[in-house]
């Protein structure tokens, strides 16, 4: 059962996240207070598949509440009514933000203030984790047998002690007052002796546990014992997911100790996609070391799809791969079973729809089975962050929205991409053509890639093409590239602004304008190069 501790302050709330299969509460954020915090949470509750949030509740170093335990506990209700059906706890805290700045001190890497939330919500979360117990069927087992047997030796030995404890009574009242001083004096000195031992035995134990978790299931793989076995980490795979499938697989011992290796040893590194050929005979910190590398196998390939990216150059690729052009060709135009193509029109491309991301494959894939790896991501985004309906509100289909998209991923950087986003939607409700040269090049190379025919700007500027949206008002008939998460959700909430018109200018910064006169001054004063650049 997976849980999420926050703690709440009035500028942002620290996230952390933990699984109760494994007690670990690890940091995992912060959200900023803006009144869009609402709906994040009620993302995050859904992407964690819960509803069991634990909050810190303030309280003051001499235990009572505080103006900021009100704070919370008005937060608590509010998110009460966001979230239907939420189970919220308190864990009481003082503090917490001061232990986790001491903490991020120590480890000697930079971090903001966030990242001290993030810190001070995983301590509220351990500090619940280790004092709640989560009820559990009663199943006969070797530990559950054992433990039954602890439990009646125990019961023996506390009913000795008390058949025992009338004769010490009476042997320590005949006792001289010297003899009492002088045996609470050797208890006062053996105590102590004893605890350290004890101490150390359990930690010289718990060391030798830990290494032993972290050795091969097979310490000699003479005579074949330890067979190559294929595993595979796909996007998207969290820690724990990883960890529970190896141990399925018999590949480590223990996925508890796996995570804490990794945690310990590989504190920076991230598990990489890919298919890795383990066996049996290596140990968990070998195997974490080779999937944080990466894979090697030669039997596999990484493809990179990059942001603004368009058909073209993704044919270009492939081809370097060896794949031939017909396939290709056919893959782009081919019918693909998935919902974020529900608007593309027929007979049309892929433009727009391969999702900008790194993946791997086997050498035998065909350019089909590439394609729906993106196509699948693709959808998974596009549901995730509700692209259908946020492209509604703003009178546009899916496919609509990822024109526009395409064509401000190409027009401008990520900051500037939701005023850009704002510019072209004001001008398609008034009814004015986008004007954007970004189309223009995209309609040349579809139809004069080389530039033959069309090589000035006056002529390339009334080509006859549906992507020319300096000459045709509307949108283009289709996206001219794959736009960025970015440039997705900038159509989706573009800056609340009334410009007109915009500009890059020579600076490489953008310029915006309400009026035409405003914006042909600004191309005089900042637009002497790049303007005329030929398309």
């Amino acid at each position: 059962m997976k849980i999420i501790g926050l703690d709440v302050g009035e500028k942002r709330i620290g996230v952390a996240r933990a699984d109760l299969s494994t007690k670990i509460a690890v940091p995992v954020g912060y959200i900023e207070v803006d009144g869009t915090e609402w709906e994040k949470l009620k993302k995050l509750a859904f992407l964690n598949s819960t509803k069991f949030f634990v909050l810190g509740r303030p309280r003051s170093n001499e235990g009572n509440e505080t103006k900021q335990t009100l704070f919370v506990m008005n937060f608590a209700k509010k998110l009460t009514e966001v979230i239907p059906d939420i189970k919220i706890r308190y864990q009481d805290e003082s503090l917490t933000s001061v232990e986790a700045e001491t903490r991020l001190k120590a480890s000697k890497k930079a971090y903001e203030k966030g990242d001290i939330d993030a810190e001070a919500a995983s301590i509220i979360l351990q500090d619940f984790i280790e004092s709640f117990r989560e009820p559990t069927q009663t199943t006969v087992t070797p530990e559950s047998t054992n433990l039954v047997k602890k439990q009646v030796k125990k019961t023996i030995l506390n009913a000795k002690i008390a058949a025992e404890k009338p004769k010490k009574i009476v042997k320590i009242a005949t006792d001289t007052p010297q003899k009492i001083i002088k045996k609470a004096r050797m208890k006062k000195i053996l105590t102590p002796i004893i605890i350290v031992l004890i101490l150390g035995l359990l930690a010289a134990g718990s060391v030798f546990w830990y290494f032993e978790s972290l050795s091969p299931v097979i310490k000699n793989c003479e005579d074949n014992r330890c067979p190559d076995t294929e595993f595979v980490v796909r996007e998207g795979d969290s820690i724990d997911q990883i960890a529970e499938r190896l141990d399925e697989m018999d590949l480590i011992r223990s996925s508890f100790f796996f995570k804490i290796n990794l945690k310990l040893n590989h504190p920076d590194a991230s598990l990489k996609t890919g298919i890795y050929t383990l066996d049996k005979g290596m140990s968990a910190d070998e195997i974490a070391g080779k999937l944080a590398e990466g894979s090697i196998d030669p039997n596999v390939f990484s493809f990179t799809i990059l942001p603004g990216e368009t058909i073209f150059d993704i044919k270009k690729k492939l081809i370097n791969f060896g794949y031939r052009t017909e396939e290709i060709d056919e893959a782009l135009y081919k019918n693909y079973d998935f919902e974020v193509l529900k608007d593309r029109p027929a007979g049309s491309s892929l433009e727009g729809y391969l999702f900008g991301e790194t993946h791997e494959f086997y050498n035998s894939a065909s350019v089909s089975e590439i394609f729906e790896v993106f196509l699948k991501n693709f959808d998974t985004i596009a549901k995730d962050n509700d692209l259908a309906g946020q492209f509604a509100k703003k009178g546009l289909n899916l496919h609509q929205g990822i024109t526009l998209a395409s064509i401000v991923q190409k027009e401008a950087h990520s900051a500037d991409q939701p005023t850009v986003a704002q510019v072209f939607l004001s001008r398609l409700s008034a009814g004015y053509p986008l004007g954007s040269d970004v189309t223009v090049s995209y309609a040349l190379d579809v139809i004069d890639p080389d530039r033959k025919t069309y090589n000035n700007n006056a002529d390339a500027l009334n080509v006859d093409s549906c992507y020319n949206t300096r000459k045709n008002a509307g949108l283009p008939c289709g996206p001219i590239s794959n736009p960025s998460l970015n440039a997705l959700l900038a159509v989706a909430n573009p800056t609340d602004t009334a410009y007109f018109y915009f500009l890059t200018g020579d600076d490489g910064s953008m310029y915006y304008s309400y009026t035409e006169d405003e914006h042909n001054q600004k191309a005089r004063d900042y637009c002497q190069v790049l303007c005329n650049i030929s398309l």
